[in-house]
């Protein structure tokens, strides 16, 4: 039936159907951005699932220090989750120039220059992928020591942008108390027991003031872990699918949550809740589940042997 229309009409329709069948692909796509202030090296790589539907959400991983986390994108169980969840995945390599405190990352201080090339990367992805959305779709970060470092840093810089964020056995943050907006986006905060204890500390104590100021947050702690993943992609990935469903409206923008949509779990008895009122309540932190099941999970990972 084509044959009988204007050539300009089957042109426009072949046109379409490219443009169909390009967005129904599961694709990687690759970026980079020129070196800035307070980075170095700065490259990216996207993968989209299988979908022509309107993904909801950018998965950003980032990993431990100057390592280059691309090849995250193509990790199949990653790949799966964000197919099942209608997400983008965005991996990133960022590096710093050389100086004389390696163990610093300047990169985690995303407001110099390091987060803005994470944005402009991800407004390029939009621009290439067939996926506009991705440009103004919220965030889920993870990442693992430096990349939770980052991930952190980009709350508090970026916070309306962001549905929730990992901590991942970090040890060096730039910020203290977090903004108000920070405070009210979930987020998990993941010490190892056999980590150092200048990581140990730092997350706890960092999780201890913002959480006394009402942040949304959970303590979590690997008892057996030292510097390593452990359990954390696992219990984050059960996380980020109920802060979705409890924060992502129709229409994609973010609604604000409260302590009263959660439960509140006890870090030293691991029992958890409805939020307390009254006599009753505990004087040390305690810790802010989004559902029961988080909950179960927290749990049972930090009774884990």
């Amino acid at each position: 039936m084509l044959y009988g229309m204007p050539p300009s009409r089957r042109i426009l329709i072949a046109a379409f159907a490219l443009v169909a069948a390009h967005r129904l692909r599961a694709q990687t796509i690759d970026d980079s951005i020129p070196s800035g202030a307070n980075f170095d090296t700065a490259q990216f790589r996207l993968w989209t699932p299988h979908t022509n539907d309107k993904l909801r959400a950018v998965l950003v991983l980032v990993p431990g220090s100057n390592g280059d986390g691309r090849n995250m994108a193509q990790d199949t169980v990653w790949q799966a989750y964000a197919s099942k969840n209608k997400l983008a995945i965005v991996a990133c390599r960022f590096t710093d120039k050389k100086h004389d405190q390696g163990y610093i990352e300047d990169y985690v201080n995303v407001s110099h220059g390091s987060g803005q090339a994470l944005l402009d990367a991800i407004n390029h992805f939009a621009a290439r992928s067939g996926h506009g959305e991705i440009a103004s779709i919220p965030l889920l970060l993870w990442g693992m020591s430096a990349g939770g470092q980052f991930d952190y840093e980009m709350a508090v810089w970026k916070p309306q942008r962001v549905a929730a964020f990992i901590v991942n056995k970090g040890g060096i943050y730039y910020t203290a108390l977090t903004p108000r907006e920070t405070r009210a986006i979930p987020a998990m905060l993941f010490i190892g027991g056999k980590d150092l204890e200048q990581r140990i500390h730092t997350i706890t104590g960092l999780f201890a003031l913002n959480r006394r100021g009402g942040a949304l947050w959970t303590l979590a702690e690997e008892p057996g872990v030292g510097h390593v993943v452990g359990k954390s992609r696992d219990v984050s990935m059960l996380f980020f699918e109920d802060v979705l469903a409890a924060r992502l409206s129709p229409d994609g923008t973010l609604k604000s949550l409260g302590e009263a949509n959660g439960l509140v779990g006890d870090f030293k008895t691991h029992d958890f809740g409805p939020p307390p009122t009254g006599k009753g309540v505990p004087n040390y932190p305690s810790v802010w589940l989004v559902t029961e099941r988080v909950a179960k999970a927290w749990k049972d990972m930090m009774l884990a042997p």
